[in-house]
């Protein structure tokens, strides 16, 4: 597979095989997903102002990080496979630090990877194993907003059409129901969540404990 350039769009489907592995642990960590400029880290920081905890994108720390160093966003991504495989190593090393038994809303999950090693021209199935260590408590997919460009995010409508099929894609290969989070005003999105997961009593802590 190739790197993907601007107007190149890959595909590549997750192996049959690897998908028959069993999880190696259950969790409680509810995941908050969605393509770019879904009001993703707006719920998220939502959630974390209600109460609740919360661990952010590990990108956007990154990329915030080095933005505050004096790097710009095409120095940062310059080699995009490269960058990708780094946020990839961030993200395992933090879930690797996070308890299994902890209410947690995480924005991404692992397998939120898959799409990131697929679109930079990357076989998805080298990290597979690894996306089949957690198994989620619950995935929220958010619906799309409008495609608006912030310091951090880079793409166009074309690239937020990707990851949005392909995120619901994937998580779906994985043995999850994702829950679509319609368009929403921010505290209309958190009732929702919040709603979802009080009916499946999939909260087993108050928030702030």
């Amino acid at each position: 597979m190739k790197i993907n350039s601007q107007n190149e769009f890959i595909e590549k489907e997750l192996d049959s095989r690897l998908l028959s592995t069993s999880y190696r642990y259950e969790t409680n960590w509810h995941v908050i997903t969605g393509t770019s400029c879904s009001g993703k880290t707006t719920l998220i920081n939502l959630l974390a102002n209600s109460g609740y905890k919360v661990v952010p994108e590990a990108a956007r720390q990154y990329i915030e990080g080095e933005v505050a160093r004096g790097c710009t966003l095409d120095e940062i991504r310059s080699d995009r496979a490269a960058f990708t495989r780094r946020i990839y190593r961030m993200w395992l090393e933090c879930l690797g630090k996070l308890s299994p038994e902890q209410d947690l809303f995480l924005d991404r999950g692992l397998p939120d990877a898959l799409g990131f090693f697929r679109y930079t021209g990357m076989d998805p199935n080298k990290i597979l194993l690894d996306c089949l260590k957690y198994r989620y408590a619950s995935v929220f997919t958010l619906d799309r907003l409008p495609y608006q460009r912030d310091g951090i995010r880079a793409g166009d409508d074309k690239y937020a059409e990707y990851f949005d099929e392909w995120i619901l894609r994937d998580y779906k290969a994985l043995g999850y129901d994702p829950v679509r989070v319609p368009v929403l005003p921010p505290e209309g999105r958190l009732e929702f969540v919040l709603a979802k997961l009080s009916k499946r009593s999939l909260l087993r802590q108050q928030k702030g404990d």
